[in-house]
């Protein structure tokens, strides 16, 4: 019998083909002889949180001290910080949105406006940008720090450190764009920041750059999550918990994170080029670059289609959890599903082109992305089909989450289907850039958020240990969903208003009105939200670790909250079944879930292993991440001062040289402590870790980081090629024009790399000596390499050439000058290593060596790719 056939509705699922006992199943199902379709009763629950060591026993700050979220790098705590700052994000982006609303009750002209024409500009951009990064994604990322840990059976993430690294830098990001606002203005470009308004030209003032600057800064937090997430997700699973048994939620994250991975370092390419071409004076995106606006529009859309599935997969998620517990049964066809998520996500970064239409890519090209783009929608057809047909199969209850859920499913059905008018390249022309699209993409993002915020409900119980209150949940809900809809279908209606204006056709004014109203009611029922679970976080009533009835992942077979290091044991499903086993991971099954599980949504006790109280716990606590990102805070608002290469004169020049080398200052010194500090993250524990096995931690961030890096360098080789593909291949006069100093460079970098090796083997060998040396003179050959780089651009300075001459001179001057600021990082770690090889480090491990050995490969290889394109082609 099928997964997806029901015999009644209290029993439980048929077995997957490699569950050998019955009781709780990792991927919402139940293993065993029964053969129905509900969810009920499938977790085996620790027995008391006094199984768990005390958090002072770990000299660990509790929950009330301030001191605590300072130097938290527990996965709960991060998840916490993250919610919190991101709910002030869609504070701050919804209040910018209600003076838009204001401004468009009424046709307005510029003299009868409530904001200024700069002002408007401004607060609609920073409204989407806000929006869109600052609170969708970190939003779901709060709630997947919190979860997926939990739900794939893991102490912590897999570098602790540099998840409180990525809340930071996070945090800094956000309070840097907020400073824009004081420096003559935030960018006003729009949140796509289209060229060429995305220059100096156009967008002249400081905060437009400090906007930008913000903006990579939350992309280096990305990365580091990214990287640290995948490392979890695919080496820390329990044992058992194979990739296709993952609960829902996590399948949506990891697809997610590999999204984010790709698509973001295509948007870090685009803004440090942005970067560049604002503070250095390079003219990637000027008005008479021949590829300026068309390469723009390439790597902001190649990032940017992909963000809506980055946004969306995470509510997906939620949906699918909410729907199977509030459904009592397993969604339908999961396997399915699963496998339709995963065509979205490679799918997804073959549809960017859709959104330029009207530009002048030729009609074949637009053809092939525009059935790409009707294809896309297929496999969100089969994933909405098995919602529904849940739904159908079940036995629903209409609690709060489920109601937001339900809610969201809805909503994105409306903005799937009027967002294939815009996959239509005829109706395209029609729609783009009217309130059309406006009404589509927040049908489609805010649905998400819809999702998100019944995944809120849905975990406050875990995440506080108290019940919200029902009743002004479902309130809150009912007016959500009156206002949220209130607000959009009209814009539909209104179609014809053009985007980004404040004055369109007196005929459209009741649908604005209409709108306005709804934006209000919207934004009101958040007070509802932030009352209820505020409250109940203190007075709520105290629930159970397991409040609903068929929940059936792990995260409810701990208690709520979670303690700090989330299980007695170890995790394991090898029975298949949850239970735990001791740390060493030699003992059995501490229990299976098996003969004690009941049919009628009952759980049954789990007895923790005996010895867990002698275990030696992970670090959880460190003050240098914050300080880390207040230095590159500072920095990079030091940075955004910079016009044409050079800080403007007198005391607002010395100001911003100041803060750039107080940040740098404190950067690179509390990046060394934060070496050099003792941390212990978690083990290294035998479980699932396909495709992973056998290699460590370090070395999989290390391989996830350097595929990031790939596409970055892949942006800027590809923003070259495209450049001089638009201005003439044969037409454009290569620079430098003397091919000798760039084949020097590549002989030295090539000896570097055989340096490196002949480090790690005289670490193998314990030769303390002949490790320092090796280093040694890898460090003297990468200064060899810099020294003869900048021999090489002094000469070119002095023929005249500098960054913003051409954009000849531009490409080559970034491009390389980015590979270089890869090597000086990878000699600062080079002293780093000496230092500490001189002291006898590395012997018994040489791990660190080895991973900067794949770092510094990898910097050598890019170097050969770089030396024929910009010296021999």
């Amino acid at each position: 019998m099928s997964d997806e056939t029901p015999e009644n509705e209290h029993s439980n699922h048929t077995a997957d083909e490699d569950a050998s006992s019955s009781g709780p199943r990792s991927d919402g199902g139940q293993t065993g002889e029964a053969t129905a379709s509900t969810v009920g009763s499938e977790l085996t629950v620790p027995a008391t949180t006094d199984d768990y060591p005390t958090e002072s026993a770990s000299e660990f700050p509790g929950m009330g001290s301030i001191r605590r979220w300072f130097v938290t790098t527990n996965h709960k705590d991060v998840g916490i910080l993250y919610i919190v700052t991101s709910l002030f994000f869609l504070v701050l982006g919804g209040v910018l949105a209600w003076l838009l609303r204001i401004q468009l009750w009424a046709p307005r002209t510029p003299t009868t406006t409530v904001l200024g024409p700069m002002a408007y500009n401004q607060a609609v951009s920073a409204h989407g940008l806000i929006m869109v990064f600052w609170f969708l994604s970190p939003f779901a990322f709060g709630f997947a720090n919190y979860i997926v840990p939990l739900q794939i059976g893991a102490k912590d993430l897999a570098f602790p450190r540099l998840n409180a690294l990525s809340y930071w830098l996070y945090l800094f990001s956000g309070i840097l764009f907020g400073v824009s606002f004081f420096q003559g203005g935030t960018f006003s470009g729009g949140w796509t920041m289209y060229a060429p308004l995305n220059v100096p030209t156009f967008t002249p003032d400081v905060g437009a750059s400090t906007a930008v600057l913000a903006l990579v800064l939350f992309v280096a937090s990305v990365t580091v999550s990214s990287v640290n997430f995948l490392t979890t997700m695919h080496k820390m699973r329990a044992e058992g918990l194979t990739l296709r048994r993952l609960p829902l939620f996590t399948w949506s994250i990891l697809l997610t994170v590999w999204m984010m991975l790709f698509a973001f370092a295509a948007l870090l390419a685009a803004l440090i080029i942005l970067s560049s071409d604002r503070l250095l004076g390079t003219t990637y995106f000027a008005l008479e670059s021949p590829a300026g606006s068309m390469l723009w529009a390439h790597l902001f859309w190649f990032f940017g289609h992909p963000e809506v599935y980055i946004v969306f997969f995470p509510a997906l998620g939620v949906m699918a959890e909410v729907f199977q517990t509030f459904t009592g049964r397993r969604i339908v066809g999961r396997k399915w599903f699963i496998a339709a998520m995963v065509l979205v996500a490679l799918q997804s970064f073959v549809v960017w082109m859709h959104h330029m239409f009207l530009t002048t890519i030729n009609l074949e090209i637009k053809t092939l992305f525009m059935i790409t783009t009707i294809g896309i929608s297929l496999p969100f057809d089969l994933m909405v089909f098995a919602l529904i047909y849940t739904l159908l199969k079940g036995k629903i209850r209409f609690t709060t989450p489920f109601l937001f859920v339900f809610g969201a499913l809805l909503l994105f059905i409306i903005g799937g289907i009027t967002g294939v008018f815009l996959g239509a390249i005829v109706l395209d022309y029609e729609f783009r850039g009217t309130y059309w699209v406006v009404a589509h993409f927040h049908y489609v993002m805010v649905g998400g958020v819809t999702a998100l915020i019944g995944g809120l409900y849905y975990w406050f119980p875990k995440i506080t240990g108290r019940m919200y209150d029902e009743f002004l949940g479902k309130l809150h809900f009912g007016i959500y969903f009156v206002g949220f809809n209130l607000l959009y279908f009209p814009l539909f209606v209104a179609w014809e208003t053009p985007r980004r204006v404040f004055d369109y056709s007196a005929g459209l004014q009741i649908w604005h009105q209409l709108a306005t109203v709804g934006g209000f009611v919207l934004g009101l029922s958040f007070v509802i939200m932030f009352y209820n679970l505020l409250k109940s976080s203190f007075s709520g009533e105290r629930v159970g670790d397991n409040p609903w009835e068929f929940s059936t992942t792990a995260e409810w077979a701990v208690p709520s909250p979670p303690p700090l290091e989330n299980f007695p044991g170890l995790p394991t499903y090898r029975d298949g079944s949850l239970g735990f086993r001791d740390e060493s991971g030699d003992g059995h099954a501490a229990a299976d879930g098996g003969g004690s599980a009941t049919t009628d949504g009952g759980v049954a006790t789990a007895t923790p292993p005996a010895d867990h109280h002698e275990e030696e716990h992970a670090s959880h606590a460190s003050f240098w991440p914050f300080v880390v990102s207040l230095g590159v805070f500072f920095l990079f608002l030091g940075l955004s001062g910079l016009r044409d290469a050079a800080f403007p004169e007198g005391m607002t020049g010395g100001f911003y040289l100041g803060f750039t080398l107080l940040g740098g200052t404190v950067t690179l010194a509390s990046l060394v402590f934060m070496a050099l500090e003792p941390f212990h993250g978690p083990e290294d524990v035998a479980g699932e870790a396909w495709p992973f096995e056998g290699l460590e931690y370090g070395k999989i961030g290390m391989w996830i980081f350097l595929t990031s890096d790939v596409v970055l360098f892949g942006g800027f080789i590809g923003a070259y090629v495209f450049t001089r593909v638009a201005f003439g291949w044969t037409a454009w006069e290569p620079i430098p024009s003397d091919p000798i100093p760039g084949l020097m460079n590549t002989y030295l970098l090539l000896t570097s790399s055989f340096t490196v090796v002949l480090a790690l083997v005289a670490a193998e060998k314990k030769s303390r000596w002949g490790l320092v040396a090796s280093l040694v003179t890898t460090f003297v050959l990468g200064v060899g390499f810099l020294v003869n780089k900048a021999i090489e651009w002094d000469h070119l300075f002095h023929e005249g050439l500098w960054l913003s001459t051409n954009v000849r001179a531009s490409t080559f001057f970034l491009t390389t000058g980015l590979h270089a600021a890869h090597v000086i990082a990878g000699l600062v770690v080079t002293l780093y290593l000496i230092a500490r090889a001189w002291r006898g480090a590395y012997l018994e491990d040489n791990s660190s060596v080895e991973y900067f050995g794949l770092y510094w490969h990898f910097v050598d290889i890019v170097w050969l790719f770089l030396f024929p394109l910009f010296y021999i082609l």
